[in-house]
């Protein structure tokens, strides 16, 4: 149950205790690895692939519609396409999902240190 399902079904909370979360944890969160420092092509203004705004990672970027153009429209809801690997979704999950970058040694934050 996450903190958002816990708020809207019961308002009458005590306290919430916030913790710090695992490597593990963060990549069962993440949808996929951000492998590439890229955002969008400046040619096609369309996000890069792997990169930081990856329609394969965070989702479509026009609602109902994959990356190549494969599959449009609603019909097509939840296929994952074997061009470009997009799920047909609205392009709403953007806002939701998450993606993770792999780094070549583990990092602590600073605020962490005492």
């Amino acid at each position: 149950m996450s903190l958002q399902d816990v708020i809207t079904t019961n308002n009458n909370f005590e306290s919430i205790r916030i913790g710090l979360a695992s490597p593990e944890k963060i990549r069962s969160w993440s949808s996929g690895e951000v492998k590439k420092p890229e955002t969008i092509n400046y040619r096609t203004l369309k996000p890069e692939r792997d990169g930081l705004f990856c329609e394969r990672i965070f989702g479509p970027t026009k609602d109902w519609e994959c990356h190549c153009g494969k599959y449009k429209r609603v019909r097509y809801k939840g296929v994952i396409c074997d061009r470009c690997g997009v799920e047909v979704t609205r392009s709403k999950v953007r806002r939701e999902r998450l993606g993770h970058i792999e780094l070549a040694a583990p990092v602590s934050h600073i605020w962490y240190f005492k």
